[in-house]
């Protein structure tokens, strides 16, 4: 999705059938599917309508993904000088495919001269998409027409927030044109003495649109240093790594995490012990710093398809992320100048931070990683899910036969499998090389890889059912609640081990 390469015209004119990328403009705040059903709830119509939404809050693919639910004919996603106080024709470069690397190769490994079959990712948008520049949407706002948008919907355009109606037609005309283009991942080994085929990656992304300052040359700044001290300790026998560590330098990121997650389809199967992304955190680790990580995130596709355990750095602060990513305007003195002038200060700390967690995974006999405080989280879930679930039988919105029953139970063998597990640890000898194996394997295994259509939520879509939102579908939840409980019972076996400790009654 590149903003130079794009038309777009407002037609005056009276309301015209829909076809292809032309349609009515209607405005639909952050794209997120409560902003969608507040906007029909309000009147306005997003069938067939070119809709206009603010960046932020949810990625480009998942602005997108709403729209063309509802089968909206073009997105045009800005900048809105609320949460982007740059100048107003700048310009944001993202992706909007739903998922992760190669668009054309779901799945599996994108290879230099392999012939699949044509197949294309169903995270690939059916209707075009486009970035444009906030002066752009001022233009397109004043010459909307119909209700004032609600109030918590407007920005700092200068102008009058509207929804949009029948009054004039947008057509957009996007000429990207599809290139093949070949990428090189480039990575760098430590290995492991004992345990070499047990891994930490420590990666970052290389390439950035535009200066991609704080997007990829810190990253890159600190993946090498890291490589070059790790190195020299180890030469110098002040460190002696157990297990190996990756470092890897991933490519097309911008483009959807595209060399990390060719890398990881290609590797996955053996099992690495975790990963890590070197980029920039803040102060406070467990307060303001750890959040759920995004779709667009670097380290996305390790932790969401392959179940690897993943930690991601990135530049953010109180009032909330580095505003610039994604534009020209990436560079060296917006970065320092968003840092206080202590961009070399920020990055050291990150890298000591991750230089720690990452000697820790490679060198420690048993792996720091708590198992048993999913236990809670879950059971939360759970909980919420089975009010949802009794309101919506209740209202004859869901079949009386669907129930909690095995959801309850696979929480239950998961909380014992925990406890079994925190015992086992406790009674083992932790010199015993191979009993610490052992215990490490179960550990990596509790989260098994999760579907790659980025759909295991069944509480979202309770809510959905719930609201009776137009996206609501009964079919899809009844799926999702399936793999949530066949994922957590999944859990479960692997933390117990041998195939004679299962607890599987499902």
């Amino acid at each position: 999705m590149l903003p130079p390469k794009s038309t777009i015209s407002f037609l005056k004119c009276d309301p015209t059938p829909t076809v292809g990328s032309q349609g009515r403009l209607t405005y639909a705040h952050y794209g997120r599917l409560e902003d969608f059903q507040t906007a029909v709830e309000l009147g306005a119509r997003v069938n067939g309508s070119v809709v206009l939404l603010r960046a932020g809050t949810i990625s480009f693919a998942e602005k997108v993904a709403n729209a063309a639910k509802l089968e909206a004919s073009a997105v045009l996603i800005y900048p809105d000088p609320a949460e982007y106080s740059f100048e107003t024709n700048a310009e944001l470069f993202g992706h909007v495919h739903f998922g992760s690397g190669d668009p054309y190769t779901p799945g599996f490994p994108s290879f230099n001269h392999t012939q699949f079959p044509p197949a294309q990712s169903s995270g690939l948008p059916g209707i075009p998409a486009q970035t444009i520049s906030a002066s752009m949407a001022t233009e397109l706002f004043r010459k909307m027409g119909r209700n004032n948008a609600p109030s918590f919907w407007k920005g700092n355009l200068g102008v009058s927030y509207r929804l949009g109606g029948d009054d004039g037609v947008v057509k957009v005309e996007v000429n990207n044109v599809l290139a093949e283009k070949k990428i090189n991942n480039v990575f760098g080994v430590l290995k492991g003495f004992m345990d070499p085929d047990r891994y930490v990656v420590i990666g970052a992304q290389r390439d950035a649109w535009g200066a991609g300052f704080a997007k990829s040359t810190v990253g890159t700044s600190l993946l090498v240093e890291l490589a070059r001290v790790m190195s020299e300790m180890v030469k110098s026998e002040k460190f002696i790594p157990r297990r190996s560590i990756i470092f890897a330098s991933w490519s097309a990121g911008e483009y959807g995490s595209v060399g990390a997650t060719e890398w990881l389809e290609v590797n996955s199967p053996t099992n690495p012990s975790s990963t890590l992304y070197a980029q920039v955190a803040g102060p406070n680790w467990e307060e303001s710093v750890m959040v759920p990580m995004q779709m667009d995130d670097a380290a996305y596709p390790f932790l969401a398809f392959s179940g690897i355990p993943s930690v991601s750095f990135r530049f953010t602060s109180r009032t909330g992320s580095y505003p610039y990513f994604g534009t020209l305007l990436d560079t060296r003195p917006k970065l320092n100048s968003a840092t206080g002038q202590r961009t070399a200060k920020v990055a050291v700390a990150a890298a000591q931070v991750a230089g720690q967690m990452a000697m820790k995974l490679v060198h420690d006999h048993l792996l720091q990683l708590d198992v048993a405080r999913y236990s809670s989280r879950i059971r939360k879930d759970v909980v919420q899910m089975n009010r949802l679930l009794y309101s919506l039988k209740q209202a004859k919105l869901l079949p009386e036969t669907l129930t909690m029953q095995w959801l309850m139970s696979a929480l239950g063998s998961y909380s014992r499998a925990s406890r079994a597990l925190t015992s086992t640890i406790e009674n083992t000898d932790l010199t015993d090389m191979e009993a610490c194996r052992n215990l490490n394997d179960r550990i990596m295994r509790v989260t098994p890889p999760r579907p790659r259509s980025n759909n295991l939520t069944p509480a979202a879509s309770l809510h959905s059912l719930k609201n009776q939102s137009p996206e609501s579908d009964v079919d899809a939840f009844r799926n999702q609640f399936a793999l949530a409980t066949w994922t957590i019972q999944g859990c479960a076996n692997a933390l117990a081990g041998n195939v004679w400790e299962l607890d599987n009654e499902i």
